[in-house]
């Protein structure tokens, strides 16, 4: 290594100009463990209890469902707090619908009756779309010969090369 380059390394942890001292310890950045656990005594704090048995925790937006299987719920009614934890998907409205039709609630019934108006709208064209695309598949797929194999057609086709 250049002189240069290990003037230029030492410079880079120099806590102040030239001639002052070096730093004497790594800085130590906070992990993400020290943010749950503050987040965690202030939930204490709050007074929230665990909620047990909770399999699944539907929350609407929009189009958008973000579902939670089996979270970790915990609330507070005085504080009007709720917590969820636990991994989250998220999912179209169509995608989870015939299962959620009892939690909607009477603002999400003009979602559901959007969504009923579009399939109304697409199930003609759908069916008819399904059918020829049964006959171009059947018309790509060529017709199975008994006793032959994919192995012997191919050397049959390199030989004839």
């Amino acid at each position: 290594m250049n002189v240069e380059r290990l003037m230029k390394m030492a410079g880079a942890v120099r806590t102040g100009g030239k001639g002052s001292m070096r730093r004497k310890k790594k800085a130590v950045h906070k992990t993400t463990t020290t943010d749950d656990k503050r987040l965690q005594s202030t939930l204490k704090r709050i007074g929230v209890n665990t909620i047990p048995a909770i399999e699944e925790v539907n929350i609407f937006k929009d189009d958008v469902v973000i579902q939670f299987i089996n979270p970790k719920v915990q609330a507070s009614i005085a504080a009007n707090t709720w917590v969820v934890s636990g991994s989250p998907q998220t999912k179209k409205l169509e995608d989870i619908l015939p299962g959620i039709i009892n939690q909607l609630g009477p603002d999400n019934l003009d979602n559901l009756r959007k969504l009923a108006e579009q399939f109304q709208k697409q199930a003609p064209t759908t069916g008819a779309g399904a059918t020829t695309t049964q006959e171009e598949d059947d018309d790509l797929v060529p017709e199975l010969v008994p006793g032959e194999t994919f192995e012997a057609a191919a050397e049959e086709g390199q030989a004839a090369k």
